[in-house]
């Protein structure tokens, strides 16, 4: 008799073994589709990991599968090992990768069933439809050059590039040379939002060999692209967001990771949470693939990499059309309040000034503020109490277009309240401001002038978000309010100006990234301005205008920042220099949750020494009715990861036997 060993859709550790009845036997494959039997009367859709005859302990007793779904394998043995590297490396379960990576309807016979009556839709394209490639300048061309000179000697660049260099057309060449050997191609992008533009580009030059992959689209259309790569016979370009690393690439020449900096490459939950630029780089060394990071901004763990000589650089320092970079003044905020220059105004003199000069020279402006809502918070004047969420530890924010206090994290929400409800007074003030009151500010300033505003209130739907960007882009809307929802690949051409209203609440934030994230992001706003061969104007709002990362910022000096936070973190043990394991410990019961957070950290104190912290609670220590605690460890690069699993999963067999750990919710968060 044979046995199979199968991988559930389950957050489970280990593959479960199962009898194959023997009229089944011909047809059961390595990576094929079967029903398994799992607990009393539920059947799951499995994935053979292996097939063997050897027979299980005696006293186990081993059911037998109840169907093959597919006898074609849907997954491949390079797949197979990426989800066991994500697994091993992010401290989660395959199961939980399995469920992941696949689409749901790949596992559901019904519509797996009604997707082989149909055809594949593809863009068909003649040869005379597709267009001649840009020629590249001679920065472009040099640049060219010397990233395939890297990838002579080692498997991944970093392209520093700066904002309007032209990265894509190199990547286009990269492509084109991929494809003309024969190898497939993998494009990555952050978000959705990134791919609409870039598909029409590249679909006017690789037609039908294109191939997108994300969310946004139906299960359907993802089983298809699933399907053709499987299937492919010709080589293909799939543009794409995190999760098509999962996709079952043959013969992978190249991965591109565009916007390599960006948050959105991190999957936070559910499990697994793995940054999808680590997951790429993995995938092309297991296809003997090369790896390309592009960035105006490059996270400091790529550069720090690039610079030690783990990756190669490349640099690509000229603006196309050499066209100039924006000129950044820097507000006073702290002395304009003080001397009541903005007592009743979000916006400085030199703000406003230029706004009036971009709308009389009929050009465009952005409005930058990280924060939606038109109030932060609902504060009462005589006690001083802060109105909050019931379920989490964050104040209530006012949105007065829908007239409620709404929780950004659990979506809690009550009527604007007025009174105050501890004391009953109706001295209630608001503080603070977000998008909403932004933009009622600026309809004050400039009735006449149309404004939209982009943040998830506004753009909650794919349609809607291209509807606010059509109307600015076609001139309809002259300023456009936003939140981060701005820096994510717009290009804007009749932008003049760009205004970031607090950049202190981006530096401010209390994580060693934010200095980090907040010269990416001001650096991201900033090259909106001046994208029409007119140098652009950007105004930053501070009230800290000495501080080392606005000055790097009006410099435009990445290298700067990248200097100084990078000694920053070699001194406090943070990465690139450290590798961090944090465990995120959930609770109903506060106290509860402070005693076993603290015998967990002493149990690894005894196992890891002073790589462990003690535990402590994050800004926001309650979540959906849920208190937090963390336990970070600082782990030398060296330490090998196999060695820290083992430790864990020992410990965390320990706890099993003390009293309420069964109540606590437990994950791991590495390299956050």
């Amino acid at each position: 008799m044979k046995y199979v060993e199968v991988l559930l859709p389950l957050p489970l550790e280990n593959t479960y073994t199962y009898s194959i009845p023997a009229e089944m036997e011909p047809v059961v494959r390595n990576y094929c589709l079967v029903k398994a039997p799992f607990g009393r009367k539920r059947y799951y859709t499995a994935i053979v990991k292996e097939i063997h005859d050897h027979h299980p302990d005696p006293s186990f007793k081993c059911k037998d599968i109840s169907a093959v779904l597919d006898v074609n394998p849907i997954i491949n043995p390079l797949q197979m090992q990426l989800w066991d590297w994500i697994a091993s490396y992010y401290l989660c379960k395959t199961g939980d990768v399995f469920k992941a990576a696949v689409p749901p309807g790949l596992i559901n016979n019904e519509i797996k069933k009604r997707q082989k009556k149909k055809t594949i839709s593809r863009i068909q394209m003649t040869d005379d439809d597709c267009l001649a490639l840009n020629v590249l300048t001679e920065a472009q061309q040099t640049a060219f050059a010397e990233i395939q000179e890297v990838f002579k000697t080692k498997p991944v660049c970093l392209l520093h590039g700066v904002s309007l260099c032209g990265k894509t057309e190199i990547y286009i060449r990269l492509i084109q040379n991929t494809l003309q050997q024969g190898s497939n191609v993998l494009y990555l992008l952050p978000e959705i939002a990134f791919t609409k533009k870039i598909k029409e580009r590249m679909t006017h030059i690789f037609g039908d060999r294109l191939l997108v992959y994300h969310s946004g689209f139906s299960d359907r259309k993802r089983v298809e692209v699933w399907n053709r790569l499987l299937h492919a016979n010709e080589s293909m370009v799939v543009v794409g967001v995190r999760s098509s690393v999962f996709l079952p690439f043959a013969n992978l020449g190249l991965i591109i990771v565009d916007e390599e900096h960006d948050a959105s490459y991190r999957q936070h939950d559910p499990a697994p949470r793995y940054h999808a630029r680590n997951a790429a780089i993995m995938l092309a060394h297991l296809h003997g693939a090369r790896t390309l990071l592009g960035s105006a901004t490059p996270s400091l763990e790529s550069y720090y990499n690039a610079k030690s000589g783990k990756y190669g650089l490349v640099a690509l320092n000229i603006r196309y059309g050499n066209t100039s970079a924006p000129f950044v003044y820097i507000a006073n905020v702290k002395e304009l309040k003080r001397r009541k220059i903005m007592k009743d105004s979000l916006f400085s003199p030199i703000l406003k000034e230029k706004m009036e000069d971009a709308l009389n020279c009929d050009e465009q402006i952005v409005l930058f503020q990280n924060r939606r809502g038109f109030a932060l918070i609902m504060e009462c004047s005589s006690c001083g109490d802060v109105v909050r969420c019931v379920n989490c530890d964050v104040s209530l924010t006012c949105h007065r277009h829908t007239n409620k206090l709404v929780c950004h994290y659990c979506g809690y929400s009550v009527a604007i309240l007025s009174h105050c409800p501890s004391c009953g007074s109706k001295e209630i003030k608001l503080a603070g401001f977000g998008t909403e009151k932004v933009e009622d500010e600026i309809e004050t300033l400039f009735p006449d002038v149309r404004t939209n505003r982009l943040d998830y209130d506004t753009a909650r739907t794919r349609s809607a978000y291209e509807r606010i960007l059509t109307c600015f882009e076609q001139g309809k809307s002259k300023i456009l309010i936003g939140t981060q929802m701005l820096a994510k690949g717009l290009d804007l051409k009749q932008v003049g100006v760009a205004g970031v209203l607090n950049a202190d609440s981006l530096m401010n934030v209390p994580d060693f990234r934010s200095h980090e994230r907040a010269f990416q992001l001001m650096m991201q706003i900033s090259s909106l301005a001046g994208r029409n061969r007119n140098q652009g104007t950007v105004v930053i709002q501070t009230s800290q205008p000495d501080h080392p990362l606005i000055q790097a910022i009006q410099a435009f000096d990445y290298k700067r920042m990248a200097v100084d936070q990078l000694n920053e973190r070699k001194t406090f043990r943070y990465p690139p220099y450290f590798r961090l394991i944090v465990l995120v410990l959930r609770c109903s019961n506060e106290q509860t949750l402070e005693q076993i957070a603290a015998r967990y950290a002493e149990i690894l104190h005894e196992a890891l020494g002073e790589r462990v912290m003690p535990p402590f609670a994050p800004p926001v220590n309650r979540v959906q009715t849920l208190y937090v605690r963390h336990i970070m460890l600082k782990l030398e690069t060296t330490f090998v990861v196999a060695q820290v699993r083992t430790i864990l999963d020992n410990v965390n067999r320990q706890m099993q036997s003390f009293p309420g750990f069964s109540r606590i919710v437990l994950h791991y968060e590495v390299d956050n």
